[in-house]
């Protein structure tokens, strides 16, 4: 699925964000030397057209937005077959001692499928990622090799992923390109498990896990995808959001804090929405670079239009009846029984495929990696 930029003003555009780079990298913009840099992309998901982009084909971590692979894989085996939602999933000392955010799994028990697919998607468990890479590859290493054959398959040709879960590894590197690559191929591929990234909590044995896509709690509209942090990545968020209709596809990499990487990822929807760009000043700031300072003040002064075409989500796969949630309301999704639900979201439908179960859940604290 290649996203191809054309035209003298795509040219300029890829000329531009390397004079950024070159510049920054000059004059210190960069908020901490350990992370690889920032980056944004914004992209129509009917037309396939990116809106916006910035430093987008530069190689970053992707931290948790990894797990967005792992996903597609677990949903690829749901579709074919060879993985039912309840199956149990073995998990092995090595997928148990993963650290920090995790669901708290224990070597020798077992786990489901969907648990695993729930715990990824709202507290970006790394456990549940390696239980699930080892159930599907036999090993993580040999899923690592699935991953990235998958990744090129996609046309994420700028992309390499060492683990399931995203953490740390100087192996596991993409691009905001690729990553809004994989974020429209989740949804173009799988509509039918779409809904699972709407997620914001559900109840694993017997207690509420709550999600770290705080975003989605308060932008109307958002219904996916996934969140990423390692001190070498800083805060990186994938997400989509529809309005009337309309749905846009978007990736930030490399924001110094969560919350501004919350509101940076506001404004560009918005933007896009609105079909404006987004001053390049804005993402920059929310990397780290002041304003007022030098870096800032070329930033100004460069033109932030940038357009190209991707490959198109077409209307008919879009997921079915999306719509605006309620400002400020959430769901609470629970696992495994078909007779019951809670909800506080406008999504009813999405509490359906998540069904109660009576299991405990050990929540872990954020630490290297919050998702």
């Amino acid at each position: 699925m290649a996203i191809e930029s054309t035209g003298l003003g795509q040219v300029l555009g890829r000329l531009r964000a390397i004079l950024l780079l070159v510049l920054l990298c000059g004059l210190g913009g960069f908020a901490s030397a350990a992370r690889a840099g920032y980056a944004a992309i914004v992209v129509d998901g009917t037309s396939g057209q990116v809106l916006q982009q910035v430093n987008a084909d530069q190689r970053d971590y992707p931290a948790s937005l990894t797990k967005m692979m792992t996903l597609y894989l677990t949903f690829e085996g749901l579709k074919s077959g060879k993985l039912r939602l309840d199956q149990a999933m073995p998990v092995s000392a090595w997928a148990a001692g993963k650290s920090p955010t995790k669901l708290g799994l224990r070597a020798g028990e077992t786990v489901s499928v969907q648990d695993c697919i729930l715990g990824m998607i709202t507290k970006s468990a790394n456990d549940a990622a390696t239980a699930m890479a080892e159930g599907l590859g036999g090993n993580e290493g040999h899923f690592a090799e699935m991953m990235n054959a998958q990744a090129a398959l996609l046309g994420m040709s700028d992309t390499h992923f060492a683990n399931a879960s995203g953490l740390p590894d100087p192996n596991n590197t993409s691009t905001a390109h690729d990553l809004v690559k994989l974020s429209m191929a989740l949804y173009r591929d799988f509509p039918q498990y779409a809904h699972f990234f709407a997620t914001q909590e559900f109840v694993f044995r017997g207690h509420i896990v709550r999600g770290h896509n705080h975003l989605m709690y308060r932008y109307p509209g958002m219904d996916g995808l996934k969140t990423g942090f390692t001190d070498a990545s800083g805060f990186n968020l994938a997400s989509t959001a529809v309005r009337d209709g309309h749905r846009l596809f978007a990736v930030v990499l490399g924001s110094r804090t969560a919350a501004v990487r919350d509101n940076l990822m506001a404004h560009l929807l918005d933007d896009g929405f609105e079909g404006r760009q987004t001053p390049p000043i804005l993402i920059a700031e929310a990397a780290g670079v002041r304003p007022g300072s030098r870096a800032a003040r070329i930033l100004e002064a460069i033109s932030p239009i940038q357009t190209a075409d991707a490959d198109t989500v077409p209307a008919s796969q879009r997921r079915p009846g999306a719509s605006q949630p309620r400002h400020g309301k959430r769901a609470v999704v629970a696992s495994r029984s078909h007779r019951s639900h809670r909800t506080r979201h406008a999504a009813p439908r999405l509490a359906a495929h998540h069904p109660r179960t009576k299991k405990t859940v050990v929540v872990a604290s954020r630490s290297d990696t919050d998702g």
